[in-house]
C-alpha cells in the first residue's frame, strides 16, 4: 500500500492487486470454470437424483417476514421518505469523508466496525479509500436496515425477532468482505498467486458439496485432523448397556476411593457426547473422574430410518432409564447425581417429573448445563418455529424418517453468521485454505441426525406450545409438572449462549420444585460449559436464589474468576461426600460390549 503526503491512505496502492502473470492466471480459468463446473455439478445431480430437495428452506419466511416491515413504511409516502433521507444523508456524510481523505485532510469516519468485527481486519479497510468507501457504505446501510425493524411499529414480538434475526443474516451475506472484488485479502492473493487460490477454494468447495449430498457442508476444520478414540473421546472405558437408541459408557476409575453416589450424565440427542471428553485437557469426563465419580454417559445413536416413531417416551426409557438401571446395577447403589446438556438437561427435567408421578426418586441430585425448560424467552432459534415452519419440516423429515444433521447445524451456525459461516467460505472457497486442527470445531462439524417423531415432539412441546413448562406436555400417559422434581438442582447458564440464553435459563429456574443453586459461567453456550480449571479462563457468577429478573439478580451476584467446575464439585460434595472403594467397569454383573467411545457415536451424519 501507498501513503499519500499527510501519511494517511490516498486510494493509490492498487498496485498490489495487479496480475503479474496474465499468462498464468488465463490458463487458471480455464481450471477455475471447470471446479466451478464440479460444484454446480456436485450440487445438481442430488437433486435430479431425488436425493436432495429444497422443500424446507428459510426463503418463504424470510420474504413474509420482512414483507411485514416494509409494508409498514411504504404505506406512508411522507414516513418511506424520511427513511430514504436518513439513508442518503449518511451516504453524503461518506462521501463527503472520502473526498476529503483523497485531498489529503484528516477526516473521521462516519461510521466505524466493532472492534472485535474481524471481518474488516485487514488494514485495507481503514487506509485504502475505496476499501473503505466500501466498508462504510455496508455499515451505514446494516445499521439503517437495523433501525427500520426497530422502528417498525405494529409488529409484534415475534414478528420484529425474526425480523431482526432475518436482517442481520441478510446483512452478514451482503457484507463487501464476502465477495472476491470487495475484499482486498481475497483480492490481493488472487494476483499474487494468479487464480491458485480459487481453483483450490472452488475444488474444496465441490468436495463439501458432495459430502452433504447435494447441500453444503461447510469445512470448519481439517476432517483428517481428528480420529475418536485415537485423539479425542480417549477417556478409557467401557460400555455396558445397549439399546437401539443409546450406548451406556462406564469409565474407569482413577483413585483409590470414589464418592458413594455415581454419575449419570445425559448429553443432547441433537449433536454427540463428546464435547463433555474432547482431548484430555479439555475432558469434563476426565476431570470429574479425577474428583472421584463413578461416570456413565449415554451416547446416543445417528438415527436412520429405523427410528423413525422414536419419540421422548422412547427416548426416556431406551436412553434415560436404561442409564440409570445400569448405573443403579453396577454399582449397588439406590441413587445417583445426575447431569443433563442442553436438550438432554429439558429430555431429563421432563423425565425427572414424571419419575416423581411414578414414585421413582433414583436421581438425588440435578445438574442443568445450558438447558432451557421454559421457552418464553429461547431466543434467535424461535424464529425457526411456528406451525408453517414445522408442518414444512415435519414433511420433510417423514420422507426420510430423520432431519440431516447438516440441516440442524446449519441453523446453529446462522446464530453467529459472522464467526461460524463467512469465515470459512472466505478461507475455504475463496483464499483457498485448508481449515486448523480445533478439536471444538471438529465436534461441531460431527453433526448428527435426528428422530422425525422426536424432533418434531420437541420443536412442538417445548417451543411452539412452551407446554413442559406450562404443564401440559405428556409423557408415559401422564401430565407432567416440573413442580414435582424437588432434588436439590445446580442450574448453570452461560452469559454468552445464543443456543439456551441465560434469562431464559433463569426465568425456567422458578418452575422446579427443588432447591436451585443459579449459576451463571462467563462465554457461551459450549466454551462456557468446557471450561477447565487449569487455564483460568473466563469466570463465573453466584448469588442468591434464582428469584425475580435475572438482570437484578445478575447486578448482585458475585463474580469469582475462572472455572466454575470447583464449585460445582463443592456443591455436591455438600450434598453427599460418602465414599466407598473404586469400582470396576460393569461390576461384577454386567460384561463390556466395546471399549469407549463406542460404537453409535462413530457413525457420521
Amino acid at each position: 500500500m501507498t501513503e499519500g503526503k499527510n501519511g494517511k491512505g490516498d486510494g493509490s496502492g492498487f498496485e498490489q492487486y495487479v496480475i503479474t502473470d496474465p499468462e498464468s492466471f488465463l490458463r487458471n480459468l480455464a481450471r477455475i470454470a471447470e471446479a466451478a463446473g464440479k460444484a454446480a455439478v456436485a450440487w445438481a445431480k442430488p437433486r435430479e437424483e431425488g436425493i436432495a430437495h429444497d422443500k424446507f428452506e428459510p426463503a418463504a419466511e424470510l420474504t413474509r417476514t420482512l414483507s411485514k416491515v416494509a409494508e409498514y413504511w411504504m404505506s406512508d409516502p411522507a414516513r418511506a421518505l424520511e427513511a430514504q433521507t436518513r439513508l442518503f444523508a449518511s451516504y453524503m456524510d461518506i462521501w463527503s469523508a472520502s473526498i476529503r481523505r483523497l485531498s489529503g485532510e484528516s477526516a473521521p469516519a462516519p461510521v466505524e466496525p466493532d472492534p472485535r468485527d474481524r471481518r474488516f481486519a485487514d488494514p485495507e479497510w481503514r487506509d485504502n479509500a475505496f476499501f473503505d468507501f466500501m466498508k462504510q457504505v455496508y455499515l451505514v446501510t446494516a445499521r439503517w436496515a437495523g433501525e427500520l425493524v426497530e422502528h417498525s411499529e405494529g409488529l409484534d414480538e415475534a414478528t420484529r425477532d425474526k425480523a431482526r434475526f432475518y436482517v442481520r443474516q441478510v446483512t452478514a451475506a451482503l457484507s463487501p468482505s464476502n465477495f472476491l472484488v470487495t475484499n482486498p485479502t481475497v483480492l490481493r492473493e488472487t494476483a499474487q498467486t494468479h487464480g491458485d487460490n480459487l481453483i483450490r477454494g472452488l475444488s474444496m468447495l465441490a468436495e463439501d458439496i458432495e459430502r452433504g449430498r447435494g447441500d453444503l457442508k461447510l469445512r470448519q476444520v481439517d476432517p483428517d485432523s481428528f480420529e475418536l478414540g485415537r485423539n479425542l473421546a480417549i477417556t478409557p472405558g467401557k460400555v455396558v448397556a445397549r439399546s437401539d437408541l443409546a450406548e451406556i459408557i462406564q469409565y474407569e476409575p482413577t483413585t483409590g476411593t470414589v464418592l458413594k453416589r455415581p454419575l449419570v450424565i445425559v448429553p443432547p440427542w441433537i449433536n454427540k457426547y463428546y464435547i463433555l471428553d474432547l482431548r484430555p485437557e479439555k475432558s469434563f469426563i476426565r476431570w470429574a473422574i479425577a474428583q472421584g465419580h463413578t461416570v456413565f454417559v449415554i451416547s446416543w445413536v445417528n438415527p436412520d430410518t429405523r427410528h423413525a416413531r422414536a419419540d421422548w417416551n422412547a427416548y426416556f426409557d431406551r436412553g434415560i432409564r436404561l442409564a440409570l438401571d445400569t448405573a443403579t446395577a453396577i454399582t449397588g447403589e439406590p441413587q445417583v447425581n445426575a447431569i443433563g446438556y442442553c436438550v438432554g438437561g429439558t429430555l431429563l427435567a421432563a423425565s425427572l417429573a414424571l419419575m416423581a408421578a411414578r414414585g421413582d426418586d433414583r436421581v438425588a441430585s440435578l445438574t442443568l448445563f445450558a438447558t432451557q425448560v421454559d421457552f418464553t424467552h429461547a431466543g434467535d432459534l424461535k424464529v425457526f418455529v411456528d406451525e408453517n415452519q414445522i408442518a414444512a419440516l415435519e414433511e420433510a423429515m417423514n420422507a426420510a424418517g430423520y432431519l440431516e444433521g447438516n440441516k440442524m447445524a446449519m441453523a446453529f451456525n446462522m446464530l453467529r453468521a459472522n464467526e461460524l459461516i463467512w469465515p470459512y467460505v472466505i478461507d475455504n472457497y475463496m483464499r483457498g485454505k485448508s481449515p486448523s486442527s480445533f478439536d471444538l470445531l471438529y465436534w461441531n462439524s460431527d453433526s448428527t441426525r435426528m428422530s422425525a417423531a422426536n424432533h418434531s415432539f420437541y420443536l412442538r412441546q417445548c417451543y411452539l406450545e412452551n407446554a413442559l413448562a406450562e404443564g401440559r406436555m405428556e409423557l408415559g400417559g401422564r401430565r407432567v409438572s416440573l413442580a414435582d422434581v424437588r432434588m436439590p438442582i445446580y442450574n448453570l447458564a452461560t452469559r454468552e449462549d445464543h443456543i439456551a440464553p441465560a434469562r431464559s435459563v433463569f426465568f425456567g429456574s422458578r418452575l422446579f420444585g427443588g432447591d436451585v443453586t443459579f449459576v451463571l459461567s462467563g462465554s457461551g453456550h459450549i466454551a462456557g460449559v468446557v471450561n477447565p480449571p487449569e487455564p483460568g479462563k473466563y469466570q463465573y457468577w453466584t448469588g442468591g436464589r434464582p428469584t425475580g429478573n435475572y438482570e437484578d439478580w445478575l447486578e448482585k451476584a458475585e463474580q469469582t474468576p475462572g472455572s466454575w467446575w470447583p464449585h460445582w464439585q463443592q456443591w455436591i460434595l455438600a450434598r453427599d461426600s460418602a465414599e466407598v472403594p473404586a469400582r470396576p467397569v460393569g461390576g461384577c454383573k454386567l460384561a463390556a460390549l466395546a471399549e469407549a467411545p463406542g460404537e453409535y457415536v462413530r457413525v457420521r451424519a
